[in-house]
């Protein structure tokens, strides 16, 4: 499929419309749906949106598992609500990849097929309720420091949806936090539980963030295009710096016994998650990888006759909306002719 391009350009060379481009890019502007683009920034681009999608929908697993178990009402309304926003951010995410000419339904089966990816951290079990708030805190935390540079992104629908999800991922946070606070005041087994799930998650947070900058593929192309604005050793940085602070008032360590203040780089030192972990994960093989796909395909197939009746229902509004417009054309040519 090739990008379509405004009629008033029509004329415009191929290398004219490249440099308006590359101008654009430079200026710091947003390149929208209906302006050129080169063929490799649009794929980038449903790549990076769709695996991003995905992982939202993909997301809602491991938090649902706990929505009929939650200790209270309470609890149970706010997961809940926070398992909904990230259906809508899915949809949003979908929407925008839409608008370069993807089809969601194609997405989802290249997702079910194995040919799309989503975050590895959602390939881990959620094993206690503790988890709960460690992945508002934590997972959360990682993506709001990943996703609130792509506000200012090139590509303007996506930067525009962001914005909206930022500020919701910045509130699950919270929540997340104050689960874990709350907890960490209560008995000695519920502080144990909450160290317990930070000890198995902090690994995966800092895998978020993709691998070393000397390993990524894409990171230099996407900087270039202005689609990412720091590399994922910058932001695994910040996001370590943030942390530590945050664990403290909470109350629990991190698993790392090379994590510490370094006063000459202003920021701390940490050790690098095991990336090997991290690419068998990526490649399928994690604790919940076979799952969550199986998961995602028998909703998706039970979701069938769902889609398929939407469809009609606006098919035949169409028609009807058809037939009337005409019927009102015919009226009026009637009394016109009178």
């Amino acid at each position: 499929m090739t990008t379509e391009i405004p009629d008033a350009r029509l004329g415009t060379t191929e290398a004219e419309l490249e440099a308006q481009f590359h101008a654009t890019i430079e200026a710091k502007d947003r390149i929208e749906p209906r302006d050129w683009m080169p063929e490799p920034y649009r794929k980038t681009l449903i790549r990076q949106v769709a695996q991003h999608a995905h992982s939202e929908i993909i997301g809602m697993q491991p938090e649902g598992n706990w929505i009929s178990r939650a200790p209270s009402l309470r609890r149970k309304a706010i997961l809940l609500a926070k398992v909904q926003d990230e259906a809508g951010h899915g949809l949003y995410l979908y929407s925008a990849t839409e608008t370069l000419g993807a089809s969601r339904n194609e997405l989802t089966e290249k997702l079910i097929a194995g040919k799309q990816k989503y975050s590895s951290i959602f390939n881990y079990p959620t094993l206690s309720f503790a988890d709960v708030g460690t992945i508002g805190w934590l997972v959360d935390g990682a993506a709001i420091v990943n996703q609130v540079p792509l506000c200012r992104t090139s590509f303007g629908p996506y930067g525009r949806a962001m914005i909206r999800i930022c500020k919701e991922e910045s509130f699950h946070q919270r929540q997340g936090y104050e689960l874990l606070m709350t907890m960490m005041r209560g008995t000695d087994e519920q502080r144990e539980m909450v160290q317990e799930s930070v000890d198995r998650f902090w690994w995966p947070a800092l895998m978020m963030f993709g691998p070393p900058d000397d390993d990524s593929p894409n990171t230099a192309q996407s900087m270039e295009w202005g689609i990412k604005t720091h590399t994922n050793d910058e932001l695994r940085q910040k996001f370590v710096d943030m942390s530590v602070p945050q664990a403290e008032a909470l109350g629990v360590t991190f698993p790392d016994e090379n994590l510490r203040w370094n006063e000459e780089r202003g920021h701390y030192d940490f050790t690098q998650p095991d990336w090997s972990e991290f690419w068998s994960v990526v490649k399928g093989n994690g604790p919940c990888n076979v799952q969550r796909l199986a998961h995602r395909k028998s909703a998706w197939d039970d979701g069938a006759w769902v889609r398929e009746a939407a469809m009609a229902f606006a098919e035949k509004s169409a028609e009807a909306a058809a037939s009337d417009a005409a019927d009102t054309a015919g009226a009026r040519a009637e009394e016109v002719a009178r």
